[in-house]
């Protein structure tokens, strides 16, 4: 019989890592060969250290024609890469619409989105009381083809329309914890999120812990390992036919909600107790640093949601806020000191929905933004 083909971008990301670690280890591994995108021409090779069944493949989200190439001889799409790249998501659309015509078979579609989509405008000075729930099919369609994420999620959902491919997205929150995985171990994958760290970058600067207006907005959060979770409990629902696809396919990855100001609080004590802070209470960031160190004041907004449909198939999260709050005293700060050090204020810059543009295919300097 023939092996089911799995196509995974972004694996040396911080998602696209963790997901692929999971998959190793799940049954259909042994029946499965499994080509990622790799940069990297010294990374790609590596690969094949993690089993002869496992490929890396050099190129990124800007070779469309090779993203259509190899989704074309996919069973299995996993996209763990920019969420806001169109050029990318219709090169892979091409290749899987390829795929049904030449096999009649209708291969699926994993996406990685995020609840950026969800955000507004509210610069830190108040808490939404809107929340979305990821089983409310019309609630999710109101949201505009403005927001962020959502031109590409457009274009999944319409493929599955169109019955050549069926479409599920997931839609991590804040992402947080250090992963651990034979693809770290490898030096393949970047162990570390992103915008915890960049708000502690950015109040290193400045000498003292930060937030964006009052600090009153609200966003979810996940652990790296729960979310990675989250991506082979929706592929075991796919293959048993227990999960939504398309319009119904969209599966949010949170597991608990914050206020910045916490976070910031929890940053400023952490630079208080390490001499490196003037209070253990954070400060308003000013219009001229959230352009120096964000480009925006996303890190102000609300996104607020339910994972409804994600608990439905299976989901079982088991880290909370609680366990996300102290993880920045521990994990986030002194660990990754050396870290933040490489980051730089202007990929800190590129912050434009939570979600997106800061990674690009998984990249070892990048990560996935929520």
């Amino acid at each position: 019989m023939a092996k089911t083909q799995i196509f995974l971008i972004g694996a040396t990301g911080y998602i696209g890592g963790q997901v692929l670690s999971r998959f190793l280890k799940h049954p259909i591994a042994k029946d499965a060969e499994i080509t990622c995108l790799v940069r990297s021409a010294e990374k790609a090779p590596k690969f094949s250290q993690l089993g002869a069944n496992v490929k890396g493949v050099v190129g990124s989200t800007a070779d469309t024609d090779l993203l259509t190439k190899l989704a074309s001889e996919a069973d299995i799409l996993i996209s763990c890469a920019d969420a806001d790249d169109v050029p990318a998501t219709q090169a892979f659309l091409a290749g899987l619409k390829q795929r049904h015509e030449k096999t009649g078979s209708v291969p699926i579609l994993i996406h990685t989105s995020g609840t950026g989509v969800l955000t507004d405008n509210a610069a830190g000075k108040y808490a939404t009381d809107i929340i979305y729930f990821d089983d409310n099919v019309q609630q999710i369609e109101s949201l505009k083809p403005t927001q962020p994420h959502r031109d590409v999620d457009l274009l999944i959902v319409d493929a599955d329309k169109q019955g050549y491919v069926k479409t599920h997205i997931i839609l991590p929150s804040t992402i947080y914890g250090i992963a651990s995985s034979p693809v770290v171990d490898l030096g393949l994958q970047n162990p570390h999120s992103i915008q915890i760290p960049g708000l502690i970058k950015a109040s290193l600067d400045r000498g003292q812990g930060g937030m964006v207006g009052e600090g009153k907005n609200l966003w979810p959060n996940v652990h790296i390992d729960d979310i990675a979770d989250l991506y082979i409990v929706l592929y075991d629902a796919i293959i048993t036919g227990k999960a939504g696809h398309g319009r119904e396919g969209f599966y949010f990855g949170t597991n608990g909600e914050h206020k910045l100001y916490d976070v910031g609080q929890a940053v400023a004590q952490a630079l208080y107790d390490s001499g490196k802070g003037k209070s253990p209470d954070p400060t308003t960031f000013s219009e001229e640093e959230i352009q120096k160190y964000f480009g925006s004041a996303y890190l102000g907004s609300n996104s607020r949601c339910k994972a409804v449909r994600s608990r439905a198939i299976g989901w079982k999260p088991a880290y909370t806020t609680e366990d996300m709050l102290k993880s920045i005293k521990i994990e986030n700060f002194f660990r990754i000191l050396h870290r933040i050090e490489r980051l730089n204020f202007s990929k800190l810059g590129e912050f434009k929905s939570g979600y997106g543009r800061i990674s690009q295919n998984g990249n070892d300097d990048t990560q996935k933004l929520v």
